[in-house]
């Protein structure tokens, strides 16, 4: 079998919108009677449709507004003076930045410092308690026990009068 070949006639519409119609043939060893099948597709009728899409209004064309007018005059002072408040925070916040990186610079050193004194501080009293420890080992006696006789009896005692 054969397959129905089918021609494609583009029509358009009154709103812009391009209808593909469809229609299938028979062939001629089939008894089948032609039809004709409309498919509704929407297609751009030409190029300056844009898609369908609707632009934001500060992307649409305005007309060029006249160097002379008031209204330039007035929209030319608006944006000079947004443009001078826009870099004078700009220069606030570079400045305070560099404030912020001063004081923390300053308070990095202090911190050093205090690190090195108690580094120092624990270096002494380590040295202070090792040589404590030390003299109290110099000074300890091996016990009495330790030679395997019990400690001597006490014979200052005034019982056997």
């Amino acid at each position: 079998m054969s397959r129905p070949s089918q021609a494609k006639l583009t029509t358009s519409d009154h709103n812009g919108v391009s209808v593909i119609q469809s229609q299938a043939h028979a062939t001629a060893s089939s008894s089948a009677v032609a039809r004709a099948q409309q498919v509704p597709q929407l297609v751009p009728a030409g190029p300056s449709a844009g898609g369908g899409k609707a632009l934001p209004p500060s992307k649409m064309k305005k007309p060029p507004a006249d160097k002379d007018s008031d209204e330039y005059r007035q929209r030319r002072e608006r944006n000079n003076l947004a443009v001078k408040k826009s870099r004078m925070r700009s220069k606030q916040k570079a400045m305070d930045t560099q404030q912020r990186v001063n004081e923390l610079k300053e308070e990095n050193e202090r911190l050093e410092a205090k690190i090195k004194l108690l580094s120092k501080e624990l270096s002494v009293l380590k040295d202070l308690f090792l040589e404590h420890a030390h003299n109290l080992a110099d000074n300890v006696q091996p016990p009495a026990g330790a030679e395997g006789s019990s400690p001597a009896p006490n014979n200052t005692s005034t019982n056997g009068q």
